[in-house]
């Protein structure tokens, strides 16, 4: 089973590890693109001006990658102008950390912080779950604890006293390598299988807390814990559900799923309810090599996990099985304050891998949900239902996204195609902005797609797109809608194939990624027309000249790479944490703020940093508490059992055994809080030493960047 990813290693074309890339999206860079359309853009360059600007270090990209080594971990000049920590009009007050180096095994956070657990994998969630045993998993074990590799986070409080609250969270994918022992795999291959698929899904846990700005415990046994796993029972609801495409031999009537996958990003409703993307679902099925699965991604062959060898329904090739590929690659919406409810799979969002599931209400009082397709050349997604939001009416609300519009955008630049020379050079207007549409696709009864039905479009979403003229993206991933100015603010993590650029795409080989700030015409989440600008091309000034803050100084920013989940605090500040820094800029992945208005609108302040190997995902930014939430996913990952490379966040005994005692020391993916310690919150100092803290590490390097 191992065997089959070091081939890879030393020869992945993105940033991650070659085990990430196996198991979090199946190989996508070292497989050739899905998007095959000839969607235009504004220029073409040729292959061997590409080769040449590489070789010269002027793209960004891998001449950029082979300094790394050198660079010296410094806090951002602007920081040094006094002593006095940076504002950026929200309450939460910190000096940005400097970049730490990516072989540190902690969260790093800035002075006057510290940071405490509040799950971990394998957490009990019920009065009568089975205590974590790692050496033990079974799927019956694991469908009673919290999830691996958690990514989409909320923290929400109950209000009244604020002492009690709760946490949804996704997980995404699995590593078996560092979750099970080799001998355990090859003697107990099935419960591998099963407890692999039950550590999907989401979580739903309530929390409590001695008061106002306390640090948050969950509660085992609580009234609205749940566990949704990739055997849960989902309803199928919207125009494709019912339809053949979606019937299998175990579901004749394309109305009922078992469980979800590679949940990604996601959103709360205005509505209470949890939307959850379902985003790189081909990885687990074995596919029969049609047109459908490979714009999808769905290869031929065994997968990595194997577990088509267990179970029929992930083999495509079976008999009865064909569509059931189809099940999946959806919205999910759930209802975290009712543990009985059944969750649905949304078909009139579309199916393609899903980033975010971002809900706003438009000033007509419809329900818009914007979403992303991570692919790179992939697409940008929108939703608006039909009919309005009734307030306090949750069963009303929770029929909005069966009825309605599904869109696609497509950017325009207002540049000269001369003027996007792919080097992240700044065109004559200053800027690189424009206009765009929304291309309606389909509504629930009508498609606008022609030789396609509407249950086609939902189900084959991206061949839809493709013959519509979208703009294909560099990887489109965490879309969400800032609340204090109403814009729209989307992560481009990177594109490492592209060579044709336009305005909304400038860079060649894009390995850094960019965000992009987008302004719905008249302030309207419903309208079909809008206006964008490139908020930022990330990377790090000291070696990258394809880098750009909205005009701030370079030399006074964090070095940022792969934006991937976005957030906002109370003043609306942009939050941003990254997927991949340690492969483009060698440092840890990382939380950032960006202040979006005023003469400092594009600095970028690093606010934490995690542990080795991991990616800082969900941010949820609380700065009425003085507290941040994140998840810290794959921590460890280039290890394998018996040589992990993160102890993350137990530190049993990081220099030494697996074993120690009747402790095993093994890295398990966390939500982690970041909380003051200076009495601003009434926390106080020392309340981090939660159980899920204790250990060698917890507070090595606050705000000092620490050694390697």
């Amino acid at each position: 089973m191992l065997k089959r990813l070091l081939p890879m290693a030393g020869h992945t074309r993105g940033n991650r590890s070659a085990v990430t890339c196996a198991l979090k999206c199946g190989n996508a860079c070292s497989h050739p693109m899905p998007n095959t359309s000839a969607n235009t853009t504004f220029q073409e360059i040729a292959e061997t001006a590409i080769s040449r600007r590489a070789a010269l270090g002027v793209g960004g990209g891998l001449a950029a990658a082979v300094v790394i080594g050198a660079q010296v971990a410094q806090a951002p000049e602007a920081l040094a102008d006094n002593g006095a920590a940076p504002r950026g009009g929200g309450k939460l007050d910190y000096r940005a950390i400097a970049p730490v180096p990516r072989t540190v095994d902690t969260v790093t956070v800035p002075e006057g912080y510290d940071w405490g657990t509040v799950i971990r994998w394998g957490d009990p969630l019920f009065a009568d779950s089975e205590e974590f045993d790692i050496l033990h998993q079974t799927g019956a074990s694991q469908a009673g604890q919290f999830g691996y590799n958690n990514d989409y986070l909320n923290i929400i409080s109950d209000g009244g006293n604020d002492r009690s609250g709760y946490l949804v969270s996704n997980h995404e994918y699995t590593n078996e390598y560092i979750m099970f022992p080799p001998a355990y795999i090859a003697s107990n291959f099935t419960d591998v299988v099963d407890a692999a698929i039950e550590a999907h899904g989401l979580s739903i846990v309530d929390l409590k807390r001695a008061k106002q700005g306390a640090k948050w415990e969950y509660v085992r046994g609580g009234r609205r814990n749940r566990r949704i796993t990739g055997t849960t029972p989902f309803t199928v609801t919207g125009p494709a559900a019912g339809h053949a495409l979606l019937k299998t031999v175990e579901d004749p009537t394309g109305t009922r799923v078992l469980g979800t996958l590679n949940n990604c990003a996601g959103g709360t409703t205005p509505w209470g309810t949890v939307l959850s993307g379902e985003e790189n679902f081909n990885q687990y099925f074995k596919g029969r090599g049609t047109a459908e699965e490979k714009r999808y991604g769905i290869g031929t062959g065994s997968t990595e996990r194997r577990w088509e060898e267990v179970h029929d329904r992930f083999d495509l090739t079976a008999p009865g099985y064909e569509n059931e590929a189809n099940r999946f690659g959806w919205i999910v919406e759930i209802d975290p304050e009712d543990p009985t409810s059944t969750p649905v799979k949304r078909t009139l969002l579309g199916r393609f891998k899903h980033e975010a599931g971002t809900a706003v209400v438009a000033p007509s009082g419809q329900a818009v949900v914007y979403s992303g397709d991570d692919e790179r050349h992939d697409y940008l997604y929108k939703f608006v239902s039909a009919e309005k939001v009734v307030e306090g009416d949750k069963k009303h609300n929770m029929t909005l996204l069966d009825e309605g519009t599904l869109y696609v955008a497509r950017f325009t630049g207002d540049s000269p195609a001369s003027e996007i020379d792919g080097r992240g050079t700044l065109p004559s207007d200053g800027e690189f902005d424009g206009s765009g549409e929304w291309i309606a696709l389909t509504t629930d009864r009508k498609s606008f797609v022609p030789g396609m039905s509407v249950a086609e479009v939902l189900v084959y979403t991206r061949l839809a797109a493709d013959k519509m003229g979208a703009t294909k993206m560099d990887r489109p991933e965490d879309v969400e809608t800032n609340p204090v100015n109403g814009k729209v603010y989307m992560a481009l993590t990177n594109n490492t194939r592209r060579t044709a650029v336009d305005e909304a795409n400038p860079v060649v080989g894009n390995r850094d990624g960019h965000v992009i700030e987008l302004t719905e015409r008249g302030g309207d989440h419903a309208s079909t027309r809008f206006d964008w600008v490139i908020l930022l091309l990330a990377g790090d000034p000291a070696v990258s000249s394809s880098v750009y803050f909205s005009g701030f100084p370079q030399e006074k920013v964090s070095p940022i790479s792969c934006p991937d989940n976005v957030a906002f605090d109370s003043a609306g500040n942009l939050w941003i944490s990254t997927d991949g820094q340690p492969g483009t800029i060698g440092f840890g992945d990382a939380l950032h703020k960006v202040t979006l208005d005023g003469p400092e609108r594009g600095r970028v302040e690093q606010f934490l940093s995690v542990p080795r190997d991991a990616e800082t995902c969900g941010p949820v930014v609380h700065d009425r508490d003085n507290s941040v939430f994140v998840n810290v996913q794959h921590p460890g990952e280039n290890g394998m059992w018996g040589a992990h490379t993160s102890y993350f966040p137990d530190y049993l005994d990081p220099a030494g055994p697996v074993q120690v005692g009747d402790k095993v020391a093994a890295p398990r993916p966390s939500v982690v809080q970041v909380f003051d310690v200076t009495g601003n919150n009434g926390v106080g100092k020392g309340s981090g030493k939660d159980k899920g803290n204790k250990g060698k590490g917890n507070k090595g390097g606050k705000g000092k960047g620490p050694k390697a």
